[in-house]
Parts: structure tokens; C-alpha cells; sequence
């Protein structure tokens, strides 16, 4: 499997901690060997490890206070540092007193936060590793993408979808069922699979309770879980001035990646083009931009809007500055850019976009129809929002 340059700035100055978190495989720990490939590192998958110090936190201190300066020239790496909580404590009180920096890895925070774990009030920055993105793959293989996803052992393994496979089955034992983040285990179940087939629509509390025999109020919890688990995000409503009577304030919900997505709702895309693919590079674009506002520290909002009437544009970025609309056609007509310009006619942005699959980029009116490669150079140039 070749080597891939991550774009995310994780190049820490001498004695500053970080927490690092994403997805499992999204490729941490990869980063991590390659940027600090001298660290030590304390890998909470072992199980032998993960009960010693759950029983002695303190032990961590012990084995590091013996080492010298030069030893500890790099970050110790934490993996999997949710599995211990506890340990928090004794990062905190070796970072404020023998000045050893960390870097603290994981795949859910939802442990620390609802544990009440010292989070190091501000001590230690915090960066996410999205799945790939078009600017770490120049030749993007499309259609690969959204069937297999971008999860780098998923895209560029021959076999993806076997691998896909066994990783959906797998991390969702381990992340939610083993992790105990949820006692009713079949009901869980069911709402992952009716979660898989409303993915990128607004949730419906109520309709997905009724699939999966529980209250709406556990609906919320179980999608809360995803969140916490970095399994998923939810997209808001834009909310500024109403004259259009915006409909409801029901979110939308995006799973991490568009293969796993895929595999939960049974898709196989075979060309670009038809409603399954829309959905698919629609959910790619939304994590294009996850991934852009993360690693280049611009933290802009990201919305979509939707009226009554049923107009809807599918990505606001910022407070209104940026209009997106993504559509899979090769030949954008017309009656496609009404939402847009309704949005434009009514909080004219300093940009509104069609992100497409056609070969040349053009405009109407005010209304930039790009193909999305240049879409994709455009957003990571810099050209897009800033």
C-alpha cells in the first residue's frame, strides 16, 4: 500500500500536548510513526497494558519520571486514551510539573466527557484525521471513492469492500456494543440500519423510533452515541432572516465516510449517474468540506437550507458567504439553480456554486457551475472561503 502525505498541519513546537482524534483506521497511528517515529508509546489495545494502568493510573508517572530529558524529547503517545480515563490526572500533573508533552489518541471522546476525565483545561490542542481527501489523492478514482469509501485501507486496498465489510461489523462491536454506550443491543441494531437508510435526509426522530421499538428520546441518545464515537456529524438548518418561511429545525445526519454509509444502505454504484450516486457524491462533497475547515483552521459554519416550499441548497458555508449546490449531472440545466438563486435573491452570498460532474467549468448570472475536481482545487487553494 503506498504512502500517502497527509495534509493536516500536526507538526507540534517542543513541550506541547495534543489530543488526536478520529475514526479507527483513518490513520493516526500511521501519522503518528511518521512524525514521531521515536516517541514512546503506550498502545491501549493490549489488553495486559490497558488493565495494569486502569488499576495503577499512577504507574504512568512511575515509568516516566525515571527517564531523562532525552528520552522524552518527543510527545509520549497515548493511543486509544479514552479506554483509560482516569489516566488524565496524571497527564495533567506531568505535564504541569515535569513539562512532558503528550499526544493523546482516540476514537470516541464520548468516555472522557460523560466520565467527567480531565480534559487538561486547554494544555493540550486538539486536531481530527478525517478519511482521505481529494488534495492527498490528485488521480481520485471517483467512483472507487463512494463505493469503498476513503478510509485509506479501504480505498486502496484491492479487496476494499471485503475490508469494509469486516470494519462495519467489527467497529460497531467494539466502538458502541463492547465500549457498553448502549444496554438494548437489537434495538441499537435496528436504528443503525434505518439511520443508514434516511443517511443525508432530515432525521425524523419520530419515524425511526417506530422502526426500531424505542422512544424518540433514545433516538436522540443512540444518534448522540455516533457523534461522540466520531461515527457521524450532524448538519444544522442555516438560521438568519426567515422571509421564506424555512422549514423546520430538524438537522441532517452525515455518517464519517461515504463507503461505510454505502455498506449500510446496501448501495453499489456502477456509473455517475442516477439518484444513488447523487446521494453518494453529495455526502462526498459534505466531508470535503469537514475535512478543509478542520485542517486549515478556518472553522467556518456549515448549514444547509430548505424552505417550505421544498427549495433547498445543500451547504452554506460561513454566516451565509458561500452557497453550495451539488448535483451529479454532466449538463447542469437551468431549472437545476433555482434553489440557488432563490438563496442568492434572498441573502446574496459572495459566491454561489453548483458543484457538478461536467468537464468545464462556466458561469450563469452569478451562479459558478464547476466540475468538481476544480471545485476541490478551488476549496484547498484557498479560492472558496478563507
Amino acid at each position: 500500500m503506498k504512502t500517502i502525505e497527509r495534509v493536516i498541519d500536526f507538526n507540534l513546537p517542543v513541550g506541547q500536548s495534543a489530543f488526536f482524534w478520529g475514526a479507527r483506521k483513518t490513520g493516526k497511528s500511521t501519522l503518528i510513526k511518521q512524525r514521531y517515529g521515536t516517541s514512546i508509546v503506550y498502545d491501549f489495545l493490549k489488553t495486559d497494558l490497558l488493565l495494569e494502568l486502569t488499576r495503577r493510573p499512577a504507574l504512568l508517572r512511575e515509568q516516566l519520571e525515571i527517564l531523562t530529558p532525552e528520552e522524552l524529547s518527543s510527545p509520549v503517545i497515548l493511543d486509544e486514551v479514552q479506554k483509560v480515563p482516569h489516566l488524565l490526572d496524571e497527564v495533567h500533573w506531568l505535564i504541569e510539573n515535569k513539562g512532558i508533552s503528550f499526544i493523546l489518541c482516540g476514537s470516541s471522546a464520548r468516555k472522557l466527557r460523560r466520565g467527567h476525565a480531565n480534559l487538561l483545561g486547554g494544555r493540550a490542542w486538539r486536531f481530527h484525521l478525517y478519511p482521505l481527501t481529494t488534495c492527498e489523492l490528485p488521480d481520485l478514482n471517483l467512483l472507487r471513492a463512494l463505493n469503498n469509501g476513503l478510509i485509506p485501507a479501504h480505498y486502496l486496498n484491492a479487496h476494499g469492500q471485503r475490508s469494509l465489510r469486516a470494519y462495519v461489523s467489527d467497529y460497531l462491536k467494539e466502538e458502541v456494543f463492547n465500549e457498553g454506550l448502549t444496554r438494548n443491543i437489537p434495538a441499537f441494531s435496528r436504528f443503525f440500519e434505518a439511520m443508514g437508510y434516511s443517511h443525508g435526509q432530515l432525521i425524523n426522530y419520530a419515524n425511526i423510533a417506530r422502526e426500531c421499538g424505542v422512544s424518540a428520546k433514545t433516538v436522540r441518545e443512540y444518534y448522540q452515541i455516533l457523534v461522540d464515537t466520531l461515527l457521524g456529524m450532524q448538519l444544522p438548518p442555516f438560521k438568519r432572516r426567515q422571509n421564506r418561511q424555512v422549514i423546520s429545525k430538524a438537522s441532517k445526519f452525515y455518517l464519517f465516510d461515504v463507503g461505510v454509509a454505502g455498506y449500510l444502505s446496501k448501495r453499489k454504484i456502477i456509473e455517475e449517474r442516477g439518484e444513488l450516486f447523487g446521494h453518494a457524491f453529495e455526502h462526498f462533497i459534505f466531508m470535503e468540506l469537514l475535512a478543509h475547515r478542520s485542517y486549515r483552521e478556518l472553522e467556518y459554519n456549515l448549514a444547509f437550507w430548505r424552505t417550505k416550499s421544498g427549495m433547498e441548497v445543500d451547504f452554506i458555508l460561513g454566516d451565509g458567504q458561500v452557497a453550495v449546490e451539488v448535483k451529479g449531472s454532466r449538463n447542469v440545466q437551468s431549472r437545476d439553480l433555482r434553489p440557488l438563486r432563490a438563496f442568492v435573491e434572498e441573502y446574496s452570498p459572495q459566491k454561489a456554486i453548483v458543484v457538478c460532474n461536467e468537464e468545464r467549468p462556466r458561469r450563469v448570472g452569478n451562479i459558478d457551475i464547476l466540475p468538481w475536481r476544480k471545485f476541490c482545487e478551488q476549496l484547498w487553494n484557498g479560492n472558496i472561503i478563507n
